[in-house]
């Protein structure tokens, strides 16, 4: 048996016809976990039971007249949603993706009687499923509430989700709360909630367990002979790093890697990234890290904070947080994701800093990082190098011989949304000017003739692509993506004309530059090396609401820190509306993508239907379907032209328009 198990105790219910209520499981789920309750009616009100049987649906009842107990078995949606193997493709998971504000949060919390204190991301409180409601402030303060999404996490029970999660944890608590239960002629009756157990990803737990392992058999390079460490340090390139440094940061080595740990806030050990090096003669140095792919836990860095350091800096790799610390003597942390992307899980490690100063490169990308890095971590306290030649990250600027502490010292704050003088935006003007070459945008290496049309693909604007029905529309803009999405630009796909599966396939076999037919067994291999490329798949398919697509955007550019968003197609996600004039909903929905890349400063895609036009005649921007708006809108045109029936010779052939 699995799932939570209910044996309930029920008083007679007020309905006439009814004495009892039978529940039963409709079907069993392998491997799940499992626990008990114990719950009473008087506990559990008629409109609590309908809430809860809305949150868990897998549940089949039926009522008889002389049944004195009933069980109940269910699986919660959660639990239902996790996959048991790793997957190659990420899927933004619907509900994490509910929108939730903070106002609605705190009113949760207060009803609840559980307290509370704001922080700068976070509402900071003690875990109330492993503690207790009742537990003060000051006992334990592991338990976090993002402010935006409502995703908690503790880091006493390790238990995380969505905010509709911790309602039903809280829910249930509610239901069992002890409490003594008067009955006739009996002694007092009490009940408990026991939660149901956390569920870890098998092969997330492996890569644990492998990284526990290497870690074991590493050898610590602080404590290494002088030999054996030159040796290392001469082989990653990394001599300027004292033996000290790397033993503060708790590097270690074996064979011909480098083990550079990442530890949770308890200080043990999270996972670790690996710079390998497989032939000495060689200077390519291939980077792995444990676990793989997004579920990685904890900093680099984090076995030297205490809860009295209130200031720190994050850096792209963990070379540079070792060279700030080594130069400057301040405490700095490497993030796991490099710029790629900030994880809302590493929002909660940073809440007891007053100030946080981001040193990426001296780049475009590193410097869009840093902002969008800084308003998630709240702007009045975050600042940030700004990009200048004499700046660059800090390893590059210890091997250059520059001033580290002097560099640090030059960090400005980032300032505030509204502010819109000159003074704000000079640098970002400056910064344009010295890298005109890098403000055109992320160039193709697939496409290399696009660059120059386009000049690269650039954040904030709106792209239409078109093409005559079957002409490979989402088979080029999957490539198209891919491209990009291998160069860094984190991607999420909204495919409703496909399924995510037929998408995924189709993605990987371009990746892999061969058909998965007759090499089958290299599945896991490309398989592995695709999951760690940023791209993420909206579960969505055929007619959906706008409302609930941006909100899934908005949510995504959050959490995931999304560059690029596509949606094939447009006609498909509208579907069919009688009450609505098609050409004016059509526009409603451009405007509302086309305000959407522009406040998000995200790339969107919009991949749309064509009008029927004569076989003879190419399309043009007029072609598109529906109004103008969407051309008016666009500020890239990409148009499929298949001359292949029309013409002995014919081609297909992309015609671009740039406005």
């Amino acid at each position: 048996m699995c799932g939570i198990y209910m044996h309930c105790r029920m008083k007679r219910f007020q309905h006439r016809s009814l004495s009892r209520i039978c529940f039963w499981k409709k079907q069993s789920y392998a491997n799940y976990h499992h626990s008990c309750i114990t719950l009473h009616q008087s506990q559990l009100p008629n409109r609590d039971l309908k809430r809860f049987l809305n949150v868990y649906p897998n549940i089949c009842f039926s009522t008889c007249r002389r049944q004195l107990t009933c069980t109940l078995t269910c699986t919660p949606i959660s639990l239902l949603l996790n996959k048991q193997h790793r997957t190659y493709s990420k899927s933004i998971d619907l509900e994490m993706a509910m929108p939730v504000t903070l106002s609605e949060i705190k009113k949760f919390l207060n009803n609840n009687k559980i307290g509370f204190d704001q922080g700068y991301t976070c509402l900071v409180l003690s875990c109330p499923l492993c503690c207790g409601k009742g537990s003060s402030l000051s006992k334990m303060q592991s338990f976090f509430i993002n402010m935006t999404t409502g995703m908690f996490l503790c880091h006493q029970c390790k238990r995380s989700g969505s905010w509709q999660l911790f309602q039903d944890y809280i829910g249930l608590q509610n239901a069992t709360e002890i409490a003594p239960v008067k009955t006739k002629g009996k002694s007092a009756i009490f009940s408990q909630a026991v939660l149901p157990a956390i569920h870890v990803d098998a092969a997330d737990e492996e890569d644990i367990k492998k990284a526990h392992e290497l870690w074991a058999q590493g050898i610590p390079c602080g404590d290494a002979d002088a030999d054996t460490r030159n040796r290392v340090l001469e082989a990653f390139e990394i001599k300027l790093i004292k033996p000290e440094t790397l033993k503060k940061y708790s590097v270690r080595y074996k064979d011909n890697c480098l083990l550079l740990p990442w530890f949770h806030i308890d200080k043990s050990l999270a996972g670790m990234k690996i710079l390998r090096k497989s032939d000495e003669s060689q200077t390519d140095i291939t980077e792995t890290s444990l676990p793989r792919g997004e579920q990685r836990g904890g900093l680099f860095g984090w076995n030297v904070i205490t809860r009295a350091h209130e200031e720190v800096v994050l850096t792209a790799t963990e070379l540079d947080a070792m060279a700030v610390q080594q130069e400057t003597k301040a405490v700095a942390l490497a993030l796991p994701h490099g710029i790629s992307v900030l994880p809302q899980e590493v929002l909660a490690y940073l809440e007891q800093f007053k100030r946080i100063t981001l040193w990426f490169n001296n780049d475009v990308r590193s410097w869009d990082a840093a902002k969008r890095f800084g308003k998630k971590l709240n702007e009045k306290r975050c600042y940030i190098i700004r990009p200048k030649d004499n700046r660059p990250q800090p390893f590059q600027a210890l091997k250059q011989g520059l001033n580290l502490s002097q560099i640090l010292q030059s960090a400005h704050a980032l300032g505030h949304k509204s502010i819109l003088s000159f003074r704000a935006l000079r640098q970002d003007v400056f910064s344009e000017l010295l890298h005109v070459t890098e403000v055109a945008g992320v160039k193709w290496k697939r496409f290399t003739q696009m660059n120059k049309l386009l000049k690269g693909h650039r954040p904030g604007e709106l792209t239409v692509f078109t093409g005559p029905t079957g002409s490979g529309k989402t088979t080029f803009m999957s490539e198209y993506s891919l491209d990009l999405a291998m160069q860094g630009v984190s991607t999420l796909w909204g495919s409703f004309e496909i399924r995510n599966v037929r998408l995924a396939k189709m993605m990987l076999t371009q990746f892999a530059q061969k058909s998965f037919g007759e090499y089958l067994s290299e599945f896991d291999h490309w398989a592995d090396k695709f999951e760690n490329l940023p791209i993420y798949f909206m579960n969505f398919y055929g007619q959906e609401d706008l409302k609930k697509v941006i909100d899934t955007m908005s949510h995504a550019v959050y959490v995931h820190d999304i560059q690029h968003v596509i949606i094939d197609n447009l006609q498909f996600m509208m579907g069919m509306d009688t009450h609505m004039d098609r050409f004016w909903k059509q526009d409603l929905v451009v405007s509302a993508f086309r305000k959407f890349a522009s406040v998000n400063n995200c790339h969107v895609t919009l991949v749309m239907h064509p009008r029927k036009e004569k076989d003879s005649d190419m399309l043009q921007n007029a072609s598109i379907f529906g109004g103008v708006k969407a051309s008016q809108e666009a500020d890239n045109i990409l148009i499929l032209q298949d001359r292949r029936l029309t013409s002995q010779r014919g081609k297909k052939f992309l015609q671009v328009g740039c406005l």
